[in-house]
């Protein structure tokens, strides 16, 4: 199975940006893919509001950028962080694939 990054924002209301990285995850498993999403997993014990561990979980989440096969970009704005892991992905030459906020795959993003 191909493992997939989930790349989509955090900050700001983080209650309803978890549970719509959740979804995309959902969207990730339907593809038959194996979805790996480190803010919802790092944000049940980081706090982002924490300098230190908000770049402890960035520094993670690009470990595990790096097992990964695809970078998956959802929503239409980027974040600070999802930026830094664009950016990771295209020096690893990792496939980049943009989705809308409803898992429409976007082929113009720019």
């Amino acid at each position: 199975m191909k493992f997939v990054y989930i790349c989509s924002p955090l900050r700001g209301d983080i209650e309803r940006n978890l549970r719509k990285a959740s979804g995309y995850c959902l969207f990730a498993v339907k593809q038959a893919t194996v979805p790996i999403a480190p803010h919802v997993m790092f944000a049940s014990f980081l706090d982002e509001a924490i300098p230190e561990e908000r770049n402890k979980g960035m520094s993670m989440g690009l470990e595990l950028l790096k097992r990964c096969h695809e970078l998956w970009v959802f929503g239409a704005r980027l974040s600070e962080g999802m930026e830094a892991e664009l950016r990771a992905a295209q020096q690893l030459k990792l496939p980049v694939k943009y989705f809308n906020d409803r898992c429409e795959e976007v082929l113009d993003h720019e």
